[in-house]
């Protein structure tokens, strides 16, 4: 007598629903920018930046495109040649936010996975960013609690005090 495994019976082949992609923006993006960031402005957790700056600075942003072509999420890294107080070539993170029906999905940590490999590839010793937030995310990245001082100056002068942000650092 044999006797056989019985096999489950086979799933009807459902197609994976197409996923949000990250690419570059490009300067026609910044209208559509600049609205992905009103929410988190008008709470205080972003500064506001005209449409003007978006298209100006589009190469600095990775955004979180759905298949529809719609942003779900930005996240700007910009590279300065040096930190303060020694630190070599370093990075600050900016204007990160996806859209709220797209948190808690994994959206945040893939921009930021993504923009830690940007920094990477442009040989950045250091990453900075500043949070009005908890940072939990930036934490679970490797991201520490610092100062200013050893931030790039000119992005370390431009923290407005009143906002008392966190800064802090992710070094390789």
């Amino acid at each position: 007598m044999t006797t056989a495994t019985p096999r489950p019976a086979a799933l009807p082949h459902t197609p994976l629903a197409p996923s949000p992609s990250v690419r570059t923006a490009r300067p026609d993006d910044a209208t559509a920018l600049a609205a992905l960031s009103l929410p988190f402005v008008g709470s205080g957790a972003l500064r506001e930046r005209p449409v003007s700056l978006y298209a100006a600075h589009a190469a600095d942003f990775l955004v979180l495109e759905a298949p529809d072509g719609t942003l779900e999420g930005c996240v700007g890294m910009r590279a300065y040649p040096d930190g303060g107080d020694g630190v070599g070539p370093a990075g600050v993170v900016y204007n990160f936010c996806v859209a709220e029906h797209q948190q808690g999905s994994g959206a945040g940590a893939g921009l930021l996975r993504a923009v830690l490999a940007m920094a990477r590839a442009q040989s950045l010793d250091a990453l900075f960013t500043a949070t009005t937030g908890g940072g939990g995310l930036f934490l679970r990245y490797g991201f520490t609690p610092t100062t200013a001082r050893l931030a790039p100056r000119s992005w370390a002068e431009s923290l407005d005090p009143r906002r008392n942000a966190r800064i802090l650092v992710r070094t390789w």
